[in-house]
């Protein structure tokens, strides 16, 4: 494939790439001075968290028990199997708790979400809000974006809570890890500063899907194969955001603990 092939998709994506920083930057405008009402909020929120309650839950309750299955197979070979409860409590609240409760929203609310703007850029209802001079990213972005900024961070304590549960059970009831000593390595080594860098990246992949989610929506064109195309580019792009920016944000947030 010569250069010129790949020039139309890498400016197809640099296109992208620049609505979407535009839409973001206008959606954190409109909320510096103009916040969407409580009732809007929690309308989109109960829409969001219920129907992503049990797929989060479930993710977080078998990572846990994975985590110790495999931890607990490990560390006896070196004699040190006790120290299980604190690997599985710091990679649960550090990294895999808010990683995969991205996934799973990524998957089950970006992907509607775009479809559900998408439909209504190829309908005209997008047109119809410019035409009587409502703002489309108020009405329809801020609180989408709000709502799922607010929520990543309580399905993440959520999805850590199960994913620690499910791992104590495995690695004590099932290959006798004694209790005392699980829970005493596991708040010997947990911080509060763990708990914040899961919950400050929950919360930074909750804005990543939410404006990706919308950005691709109001993007939309082509009838309804155009808004069956945006459901699955704003799946796969918002699980691949959160996937990167949980590198550089590990990265940032380690840092920062050092020069604390």
């Amino acid at each position: 494939m010569s250069p010129l092939h790949l020039l139309g998709p890498v400016l197809r994506a640099l296109t992208g790439l620049g609505e979407w920083a535009l839409l973001l930057a206008r959606t954190c405008l409109r909320a510096c001075y103009k916040w969407p009402s409580r009732r809007v909020i929690l309308e989109q929120m109960v829409r969001i968290g219920p129907a992503s309650l049990p797929v989060v839950l479930l993710t977080g309750l078998f990572t846990g028990a994975v985590l110790a299955v495999q931890s607990t197979q490990q560390f006896k070979r070196v004699e040190v199997g006790t120290l299980v409860g604190a690997i599985v409590t710091l990679s649960m609240v550090r990294e895999l708790g808010p990683v995969l409760t991205g996934l799973m929203l990524a998957g089950r609310v970006g992907g509607p979400m775009a479809a559900e703007l998408g439909t209504m850029k190829v309908t005209e209802q997008i047109d119809a809000l410019h035409t009587l001079a409502a703002d489309p990213i108020s009405i329809l972005v801020l609180p989408r974006f709000a709502a799922c900024v607010l929520l990543m961070p309580l399905l993440t304590l959520l999805s850590d809570a199960v994913g620690l549960l499910g791992g104590y059970l495995v690695g004590v009831h099932y290959f006798g890890v004694p209790s005392h000593f699980y829970i005493l390595h596991s708040r010997e080594w947990f911080s509060a500063w763990d708990l914040a860098t899961g919950l400050v990246k929950s919360a930074v992949f909750g804005a990543l899907i939410a404006s990706i989610s919308c950005s691709v929506g109001l993007g939309t064109s082509g009838g309804a194969e155009g808004v069956g195309r945006a459901t699955t580019s704003a799946t796969v792009t918002s699980s691949v955001a959160v996937l990167v920016s949980d590198f550089f944000l590990a990265v940032l947030l380690q840092v920062q603990q050092v020069k604390l």
